[in-house]
């Protein structure tokens, strides 16, 4: 029995779900990807997988086997790239996970670009709001924006990620223009639903007693919530309230006139968007690549339009 190609089957059908789709990643037959486990399964003297005719869920010790292949195939990987660093020639199959929004905008278009200046890379995208586990579930790379909760990921600050509150004219003419935060909490706000990030609430920076500043948390009301940051967006285009939003989504309607920023002179430090990826001690060299790429683009002054 090959252990390796066992190992890398094992994964696929686990990810994939099926006999069916993972043969057809490797373009062998499914009776092939059956041996393999079946040869895998028979060697460690456990059951890894219950298939049915429906579907293929892991075991108890299959759950546990999977982590540990996961982990020897990315050291594989990694001694592989390793050799071939000193030529700069990056391979094989890169998974990057980003959040909806910011992924739309500033991660699909730059991966056309990466895949022409890398042309042995292949690169599956994909897009969610929701916190992927990046061990468990596969993913070479996550990018994200916002403050990063503490864990045994490594992160790579790319760029500041600022945020401002905005309206369309025609809101702020119709129901007033807040000076401070706590005016806020009197007007119409569009905010993220519970189930989605902010947790914290809007984030600003007032003046205390002693004359320093400290950082506040809001969380204002209003009639509509979403969680979805694109939704907000349009209902606040639409005129319906005043948003939280960040400058990478908001700058252009500011520059043309649609949006007016508000309590700029409120508003705090910026957090970061960042390269999330597991800590290992050898990253293979289209991971290394792929983050120095998009480090480079976000770096570039007319990259994010002109400054707010």
């Amino acid at each position: 029995m090959d252990k390796l190609k066992a190992f890398e089957s094992f994964v696929s059908v686990a990810q994939k779900g099926s006999l069916t789709a993972a043969a057809n990643a490797e373009g062998v037959a499914p009776a092939i990807i059956g041996r393999r486990l079946d040869g895998l399964e028979s060697h460690l003297g456990v059951k890894l997988l219950v298939r049915t005719t429906r579907r293929i869920s892991l075991t108890h010790e299959g759950s546990a086997f999977l982590e540990d292949c996961q982990r020897l195939l990315a050291d594989v990987a990694n001694a592989e790239a390793s050799v071939s660093a000193g030529g700069l020639k990056a391979s094989g199959h890169l998974r990057i996970t980003a959040p909806a929004g910011f992924g739309r905008r500033h991660v699909a278009p730059l991966v056309p670009q990466f895949c022409a200046a890398h042309p042995d890379v292949t690169v599956s995208l994909n897009l969610s709001d929701r916190v992927v586990d990046l061990a468990a579930e596969g993913f070479d790379c996550a990018v994200r924006v916002g403050d990063l909760p503490d864990s045994s990921l490594v992160s790579v600050r790319m760029a500041d990620n600022r945020r401002l509150c905005v309206a369309t004219p025609e809101f702020l003419k119709r129901h007033g223009t807040p000076q401070t935060p706590n005016d806020l909490m009197r007007l119409r706000c569009l905010t993220l639903s519970s189930d989605a990030s902010q947790t914290k609430g809007w984030a600003f920076r007032v003046p205390t007693a002693t004359g320093a500043h400290e950082v506040i948390h809001l969380r204002p009301a209003g009639r509509m919530d979403c969680s979805d940051g694109q939704v907000l967006h349009d209902w606040c285009l639409g005129g319906h309230g005043i948003a939280w939003r960040s400058t990478w989504e908001v700058a252009t309607q500011i520059k043309s006139g649609q949006l007016v920023s508000v309590l700029d002179d409120f508003a705090a430090a910026p957090n970061g968007i960042y390269a999330v990826f597991s800590q290992r001690k050898h990253l293979p060299l289209r991971l290394r690549l792929w983050i120095d790429f998009l480090k480079d683009r976000y770096a570039q002054q007319d990259y994010w339009g002109s400054p707010v």
